[in-house]
């Protein structure tokens, strides 16, 4: 029994580093994460258009998008298509059970995936970016598509309209492992700059659905710091001032 439990704490130990290891052979790309209010928008409208039909962000509430700049009456003419108000979670109507049986797997919330993401090869963010612009044309896969960051996903690429089709060339490195260039054999409605930007600000807005008051945070965190290193000063000139006479 001891030597079970013993087996068992170095694999629950471990498993993370294998984990890691066994996604190390896919590159990420650096994600330009923008907190700027227009970019944070157009991925706000990106995410609503495009995910929220099948991934919804049950942690976040429509009015919270005022935070990055929106009206209420923006949100709601914009950003809202059914019956919704203002102030409710952003929910989808499609249930899990029934997204299982059409794409193999129910959908995940997006409420938190830039942080869930995170790996010991890049962010979130990173992986998000990466992920979104790999997909390629497969016609052995359910869909249609493939991912060259996720092999054999059941996402659809729901943004292929604008990026345009990719199509992939498989190979082998001198290690044995498969590699995977793609090229763009179709254009889609965006250039190749101008999707990449489309991506950059979805994923930005991921990022900050993950952690709203990240910035706020941060300011917080400074000013906080601050004090600290003045009562430092402070204490240390009180103290020198208690001492003087036995030193």
């Amino acid at each position: 029994m001891i030597n079970f439990i013993k087996r068992f704490a170095a694999v629950a130990l471990f498993a993370p580093a294998v984990a890691m290891a066994a996604g190390a052979s896919v590159h990420l790309d650096k994600a330009p994460v923008s907190t700027e209010p227009a970019a944070l928008q157009h991925g706000a409208k990106l995410f609503v258009n495009y995910c929220l039909n099948c991934h919804s962000a049950s942690f976040m509430r429509y009015n919270q998008l005022e935070n990055i700049g929106l009206t209420e009456t923006e949100i709601r003419d914009n950003l809202m298509f059914t019956g919704e108000r203002v102030g409710d979670l952003m929910k989808i109507a499609m249930r899990p059970a029934e997204s299982k049986v059409w794409f193999g797997a129910a959908p995940p919330d997006l409420t938190l995936i830039a942080r869930q993401r995170a790996s010991g090869d890049g962010s979130g963010a990173d992986w998000l970016y990466t992920y979104l612009r790999q997909f390629y044309r497969d016609t052995e896969r359910p869909t249609g598509w493939n991912n060259v960051v996720f092999e054999n996903v059941g996402m659809p690429h729901v943004f292929w309209q604008l990026q345009g089709e990719q199509v992939a060339k498989v190979s082998q490195n001198a290690d044995g492992s498969k590699k995977v260039e793609l090229s763009l054999a179709k254009p889609g409605t965006l250039s190749v700059q101008e999707y990449d930007k489309a991506v950059a600000d979805l994923v930005s807005f991921l990022v900050w659905m993950g952690e709203p008051v990240a910035e706020k945070r941060k300011s917080i965190g400074a000013i906080v710091l601050i004090f600290l290193a003045g009562m430092f000063v402070l204490s240390y000139a009180l103290k020198k001032n208690f001492w003087k006479d036995i030193h």
